[in-house]
C-alpha cells in the first residue's frame, strides 16, 4: 500500500461517516477487512509514522487551544483524529499548526479532536483477519518528548501570540 492508497482509505471512510470519528473508525475497519493482512500492516505503518510525526509541541499547543486544554492521552487521540481529517489538513497542521483555523470547516469539541478509535482500526482489522495480534511494525518509536520547543499551555497570552488565528477563531 502506498501513501496515496492510505489517504484514499482515510478520506473515503471520513466522507461516508460524515466526519464522525467513531463511525469513521468502524468504516475503516470494514474497508481494511477487504485487504490482505500485509496490506493492513502497511496501512498501520503509514498511520503510525504520521502519528509519530505529529508528536510536536507546536501541534500540542494548537490542540490545547482547539479543545481548551489537552492531557497527554487526549493529545494522542487528537493526533489520531488529525490523521483522520485527511492529507491536506494533516500536512497543513504539521507544517503550520495555526493553519488549522483555516483548514477546519467546522469544529465541535464534543465530537471533534478525539480519534482514539481510529488509532486501533488497523490492529482490529488485522486481528479479525488473522486471529493474531499485529506484529511489531518495524518503524522507529515516537520520541520520549515532543519535537520542538515546549509551549506554556497555562499562559493564555503565549497561546494567543503563538496561535493567533486559532485563538481568534476558537477562544477569542
Amino acid at each position: 500500500m502506498d501513501e496515496t492508497e492510505f489517504w484514499e482509505l482515510v478520506d473515503s471512510a471520513r466522507e461516508t461517516a460524515e466526519g464522525d470519528p467513531e463511525e469513521q473508525a468502524d468504516l475503516l475497519v470494514d474497508r481494511l477487512l477487504q485487504l490482505d493482512p500485509e496490506s493492513v500492516l502497511d496501512f498501520a505503518r503509514h498511520f503510525e509514522s504520521r502519528y509519530n510525526r505529529a508528536y510536536t509541541w507546536d501541534l500540542w499547543g494548537a490542540a490545547w487551544v482547539l479543545l481548551d486544554g489537552v492531557s497527554d492521552d487526549a493529545f494522542d487521540f487528537f493526533r489520531c483524529w488529525l490523521i483522520g481529517q485527511g492529507r491536506e489538513v494533516y500536512e497543513g497542521a504539521v507544517h503550520d499548526p495555526d493553519s488549522l483555523a483555516d483548514l477546519l470547516d467546522d469544529f465541535d469539541e464534543e465530537i471533534d479532536g478525539d480519534g482514539e478509535e481510529l488509532g486501533y482500526s488497523a490492529d482490529e482489522a488485522y486481528e479479525q483477519l488473522t486471529g493474531a495480534v499485529a506484529p511489531d511494525l518495524g518503524i522507529p518509536p515516537a520520541p520520549a518528548e515532543p519535537e520542538g520547543t515546549p509551549v506554556d499551555f497555562e499562559n493564555e497570552g503565549v497561546l494567543a501570540e503563538r496561535y493567533p488565528k486559532l485563538w481568534e477563531r476558537f477562544r477569542g
